[in-house]
Parts: C-alpha cells; sequence; structure tokens
C-alpha cells in the first residue's frame, strides 16, 4: 500500500462524488490506475488480488469502515439518484476516508486468527454456470449448499454496478438467471439439479435456500420439488426458518415481513 501513489489528476466520474469524497475519489481512481497498470505489465501477483478484493468489499457501505458516505449495505450499490436522496433525507456529505488505512484495518481483521484450512483438500474456486461444471467429478461431493436467485426478485446487475466500476467489468456482458417466469426458473432448476445429481455422491446431500416471494404467495420450495421429480434425490424435508428482519426492513424503510422475502426456506434432498 505505500508503494501506491495515491495521487490522480484523471478523469473522476462527477456522479460518483454523491458516495465519495474528492479526494477519496481521487484516491480510489489512483487505485484503479495502479491496479491496471499492473495487469498491463503481466506484474499483477497475489498482493494486488489481496488489495483489490478488500477494496471492492469496502466500497460502499453504512459505517466509517467503507469508503463511501451512510449508503445500503455493501452487498446493494444504490442508484446515483437514489444516494442523493439518502443524502438529502439524512443532511449528510461524504466525508474524506483513508483508503489505505481502511484496506489496512480490514486486511488485519480479515487475516486475525484464520481458521486451520483442512489438510486432505485444498480448495478449489470456480466461476461458471451451477449446471454446467465439468471440473468437478462425478460423484466426488458429500454436501452442496447453495442457494439460486429467487427469480427475478433481485437485481443482481444493478446492485453490482460500483463494483463491476472498480474492477472494469460490463454488468451487462455477464449472464445472470433472472426468471420472472415461474415454469422458466423450475426448468433452469431441474438443469442446476441434474448436475448437482451427478457432482454428489450416493448417500450426500443437497441443502438449497430459497424463499417466498410475490408476497408469500409463491413458495419456491415447492417449484424445487417439483423440478427435482424423477431425479436420483430423495427430499428429506423443508427447514422453515421465520424471523423479523429488521436490518433489511429499516434500511429499505419498511415495516418488518411487509415486503420481500420474510422467510428462509432450505429444501435438503439426499442422492440415492
Amino acid at each position: 500500500l505505500r508503494e501506491i501513489n495515491w495521487t490522480h489528476n484523471g478523469h473522476a466520474p462527477e456522479e460518483l462524488l454523491t458516495f465519495f469524497h474528492r479526494r477519496t475519489l481521487e484516491r480510489i481512481e489512483a487505485l484503479r490506475a495502479y491496479l491496471k497498470r499492473r495487469e498491463r505489465s503481466g506484474a499483477f501477483d497475489s498482493v494486488d488480488d489481496w488489495i483489490r478484493m478488500v477494496a471492492v468489499n469496502r466500497l460502499t457501505g453504512h459505517s466509517p469502515g467503507f469508503f463511501s458516505v451512510y449508503t445500503l449495505p455493501p452487498n446493494q450499490a444504490t442508484s446515483v439518484a437514489a444516494q442523493i436522496k439518502i443524502n438529502a433525507k439524512r443532511g449528510q456529505a461524504p466525508p474524506e476516508r483513508d483508503v489505505a488505512a481502511i484496506i489496512l484495518k480490514k486486511s488485519r481483521a480479515l487475516l486475525a486468527d484464520p481458521p486451520p484450512v483442512p489438510s486432505a483438500r485444498k480448495p478449489f474456486l470456480l466461476a461458471a454456470s451451477a449446471d454446467s461444471t465439468p471440473q468437478i467429478a462425478s460423484g466426488s461431493v458429500d454436501l452442496v449448499v447453495t442457494s439460486p436467485p429467487f427469480l427475478d426478485v433481485v437485481p443482481y446487475a444493478a446492485d453490482n454496478w460500483l463494483r463491476c466500476w472498480f474492477v472494469g467489468l460490463d454488468p451487462a456482458a455477464i449472464p445472470i438467471a433472472m426468471h420472472r417466469d415461474p415454469d422458466e426458473w423450475t426448468a433452469f432448476m431441474r438443469k442446476v439439479l441434474i448436475e448437482l445429481a451427478r457432482v454428489t455422491r450416493e448417500g450426500g446431500c443437497i441443502a438449497l435456500e430459497v424463499g417466498e416471494v410475490r408476497g408469500g404467495a409463491l413458495e419456491l420450495e415447492r417449484l424445487v420439488l417439483r423440478a427435482a421429480r424423477d431425479l436420483p434425490l430423495t427430499p428429506l424435508g423443508v427447514v422453515i426458518n421465520v424471523q423479523d428482519f429488521t436490518k433489511t426492513a429499516n434500511c429499505w424503510g419498511v415495516a418488518n415481513n411487509a415486503k420481500g422475502t420474510n422467510t428462509n426456506r432450505i429444501v435438503v434432498l439426499r442422492r440415492r
């Protein structure tokens, strides 16, 4: 972090001043430029990768531990227009943040007392569609824990527009499973379950977390069970968790259990 030149004299998107103090935005742009230069030169290493990861995690949020002024939680980047309203309602302006200090503080927290890494297996990370993972051997997985998109409830591209800007990705070019029609979603889930049945060993389990949508009128676990018909998967049950979602509800300014997904519903299947 000390090696980075934190001054930036080039163009910075003016609309981002809704989220960031001007000097903070200049530092973010300086970091983006540094990482791009490292990639172009072939010098990009695991430390650069770590710094970029932590910076993406700290871009926007609702505490002084983020680069931004108070905004939505870090997994949801609101629009510029919506942030203008948040700033006006709270009477706030983006404060100056020390980007390097925030990255260092978060890094120390992430690296403190790490859990032991299992010695028998090396972690394996894939970025791929869940219905096609030929890199994973058949019958090699003991347990699958996953949660698919809840139809078209969450606008993933819109929620990640700032992160994509930071790392230089075009969200429109990334294929995201967004199905408004329940039958299309069920067909999508069937393709995923066919692949999960392939990679899961006999006797292994799949835990698939979904929810109720459309004001509670549509319980997605019913569609999951329909998608699993005639596959070598035995339903063991559905675990339903009901609670008050105060954090998300308050963030969006709605009463608890009034909108959105208000229950977690986990379909448990056993590979036979």
